[in-house]
């Protein structure tokens, strides 16, 4: 074995080379920070400085633990299975597995999803008479809390009354979870923590365990995670953090971007080194991920740059309103994949907010390109998927009152809302567990007829208790699904029963690629795989060669060939609130700074004059951030609302104009700018003379509809098509799916 350092640039090589003492690795967006971790720990292991369960490295997502991994085993003939590559949330799951019952829990507890976490808190407020309409206040509370450790009583001292409620919602949340014998995500990080802290044990056993330590995404990190690294590094302090403090973009999710400088203040004899060569993308697209991010007061000095010199010029448009702006995307990349090569799945539009992606949607469907979109509804999120999981954490860990209750009525068998209640006033009389009150109902003043069915659901339950034990996981997950009647939910033959079957179908496909890769692993192992699926890695599972559609959070690690930015409008790009907090401004330039970064070779940066919002159309002023941009680009001052597009040219050759105005009635149609840059060679030659007004044609979507005018500009001819039912559409001739009929 011999790691190969000759492909590493100067900069990467000393990150390498530096293997002991602290070391805060500041790492540009794309500037190949996970070569440097890949290359760093193989050389560890080469140069003998650790064996490889001596190595711990943290990563973001699953997604990026997988690709570390398969990245080492190219690199190392050593086994890179002994070393720990996981999440944070991964890694406090071994540790709590192996002493659970030193924080009070036994080691078979369930880890609760956010949709859990939600159903748990619904039933607490339910109990409490309190309304749920605020139950995503009581939530944030409650991981505000939990992210910077503060206990119920802890935080109502941090904030005074006016939180008094929350921490008694809090209180009665974790009481709950506790009886479950169940953690959250944000439990597994506190409780880990407790864990080094208090038990000397613990504690001296990971602290000499891990010689190495490698965390990726740093900037990501919060409160109870950094101090989980600081107490693990605390023997050797060979800690090697990885991060941009300009990508920190998830402080709505704890992370604390402050992590960065307290790592240097710290840990002492650290040594701070610095990546800012780019590999992905062009400098006119690092020009302007620079200029906006070069704003923020107090970050890190440092500027990106490629040997990538040059490239197409960024472009920048100002469009009529949404509609338009929609438009103009989807026309530009039809004619990226149909004159120059590309893909749709090299396409990508990005938006702050998820509310912006109907007209990007509707508009594909339009044209029939397929769409991928971020944070769509998730596989394992899904009602019959959720069914079958909840009956595989019920046989883990049978004190779950939360699979409990899903399941105990699924599919329905006559213990509805008022049988669950009377059990639940049994199991408080008794003071038990909801499971232990099912295993000794037969005592209780139950009514004989919900007796009756709660000792079945009990005898299903123990069999299946009885057959996990005697089959493996591949095999007994099919068995579980016919026997508790799932399958039997969904065999009327319907189209959506068809669909559920197909996904019932792909779960079991997933129980049997999870064995086949983790042999000798039981259901224990995969019901904890599958809960700690990051909803960040989760996406709508959509054809492979389709646009991405998502928010600048959903795509963080992502890259494209060309890049999309959105909606740039003040109070849209940056977000309203932001105005009045500095860090929040802050953070929204950063966001801004990612959403640049992950164009390659094509960015475009857009907006409309005017948007439909909150029930009204309403002027839109330009973003600060379009406008640094356009000004950079030497463009003119922003016209007024309402005056005719200007054609503004810069040094960077971009057109800023407005190529699409709006029609009566509200619908875009495209219509030809007055540059030289935007008249175009049709890019494939049809016979546009067949498409007049009074034809009928069909589209795959839309169905049938008759032509109403024709216009041709822009290299393209564009018609107007009533589509009963639907209303008029505007579609381009060249690129639209239309059969004549």
């Amino acid at each position: 074995m011999s790691v190969d350092l000759t492909k590493l640039n100067e900069a990467q090589r000393e990150a390498v080379l530096l293997t002991e003492g602290p070391v805060l690795l500041i790492a540009g967006a794309g500037s190949g920070k996970t070569r440097v971790l890949t290359h760093r720990i193989a050389y560890i292991v080469e140069k003998r400085l650790a064996f490889p369960s001596q190595i711990l490295a943290i990563t973001f997502t699953n997604k990026a633990a997988a690709e570390m991994k398969e990245r080492l085993y190219d690199m190392l003939t050593d086994d890179v299975g002994e070393m720990w590559i996981s999440t944070i949330h991964s890694m406090c799951v071994r540790m709590l597995r192996r002493f659970a019952e030193k924080v009070g829990f036994l080691k078979s507890f369930s880890i609760y999803s956010e949709v859990d976490k939600d159903r748990v808190l619904k039933r607490v407020l339910d109990d409490m008479g309190l309304d749920a309409d605020h139950l995503k206040d009581y939530k944030w509370h409650i991981a505000n809390a939990k992210n910077n450790n503060l206990s119920p009583d802890q935080y109502r001292e941090e904030l005074g009354k006016d939180v008094t409620e929350a921490c008694r919602v809090y209180a009665r949340y974790d009481a709950e979870l506790k009886k479950s014998n169940a953690m959250d995500f944000d439990d597994l990080l506190i409780y880990a923590y407790r864990l080094l802290c208090r038990d000397e044990e613990a504690r001296e056993y990971y602290q000499n365990k891990f010689r190495y330590i490698h965390v990726d995404e740093f900037q990501d990190t919060n409160v109870i995670q950094y101090e989980l690294i600081r107490i693990l590094g605390a023997k050797w302090n060979n800690v090697f953090a990885v991060g941009d403090d300009d990508q920190s973009i998830y402080a709505f999710r704890g992370a604390v971007v402050e992590n960065v400088f307290r790592f240097q203040r710290e840990f002492s004899g650290c040594r701070v080194l610095k990546l800012e060569q780019n590999y992905r993308s062009t400098q006119k697209i690092l020009d302007v991920a620079n200029l906006v991010i070069s704003k923020n007061a107090g970050r890190m000095s440092k500027k990106l740059w490629t040997r990538n010199e040059g490239g197409t010029p960024v472009v920048i448009r100002a469009l009529q309103d949404e509609a338009g702006e929609a438009a103009y995307a989807v026309h530009e990349i039809n004619r990226l994949v149909r004159e120059e090569g590309f893909r749709y799945s090299d396409c990508a539009v990005l938006m702050r907010v998820n509310a912006l992606s109907r007209s990007f949607e509707q508009e594909c469907l339009k044209y029939g390109i397929s769409t991928r979109v971020y944070g769509g509804f998730k596989f394992f999120e899904r009602k019959e998927i959720k069914d079958a999981v909840s009956y595989l954490r019920l046989l883990c860990n049978p004190f779950d009152e939360e699979s409990l209750l899903r399941v105990i009525n699924t599919p329905k068998r006559g213990l509805g809302a008022g049988a669950v209640d009377k059990l639940r006033a049994f199991a408080a009389e008794r003071g038990e567990s909801l499971f232990d009150a099912l295993l000794s109902a037969e005592q209780s003043a139950l009514p004989r007829s919900v007796l009756t069915k709660l000792l079945a659901f009990k005898d299903l339950v123990m069999e299946l208790l009885t057959q996990v034990q005697l089959q493996k996981v591949e095999d007994f997950v099919p068995y579980l699904l016919e026997r508790t009647g799932i399958r039997g939910m969904y065999a009327d033959g319907s189209e959506d029963s068809i669909n559920k079957n197909l996904n019932l179908d792909e779960f079991i496909a997933s129980v049997k690629s999870f064995a086949d890769a983790n042999p000798g692993a039981g259901l224990e192992e995969y019901v904890e795989s599958v809960t700690l699926i990051s909803d960040l890695e989760q996406e709508d599972e959509g054809p492979v060669d389709a646009v991405s559609i998502a928010t600048v959070h959903g795509v963080k690690g992502l890259e494209f060939r060309a890049v999309f930015v959105a909606g740039l409008e003040d109070g849209i790009f940056p977000i309203s609130r932001a105005k009045l907090v500095q860090s929040e401004m802050e953070e929204e330039r950063r966001l801004m700074y990612v959403a640049v970064t992950r164009a390659k070779e094509r960015l475009y940066l857009t907006r409309a004059r005017s948007r439909f919002m909150y029930g009204e159309r309403s002027y839109a002023a330009e973003s600060p951030f379009f406008k640094e941009v356009r000004t950079a680009l030497g463009a003119e001052d922003e016209p007024s609302f309402g005056g005719s597009p200007a054609g503004y040219r810069s040094s960077y050759g971009s057109a800023y104009s407005s190529p699409y105005a709006a029609t009566a009635g509200g619908t875009s149609a495209p219509k030809p700018a007055q540059t030289v840059e935007n008249v175009r060679k049709t890019p494939e030659k049809k016979d546009f003379e067949k498409f007049q007004p009074g034809v009928r044609v069909r589209h795959p979507k839309f169905g049938e509809g008759t032509i109403i005018r024709t216009e041709r500009g822009d290299g393209n001819v564009y018609a107007d098509i009533a589509f009963p039912g639907i209303g008029v559409k505007t579609l381009s001739l060249n690129f639209a799916p239309l059969t004549l009929i």
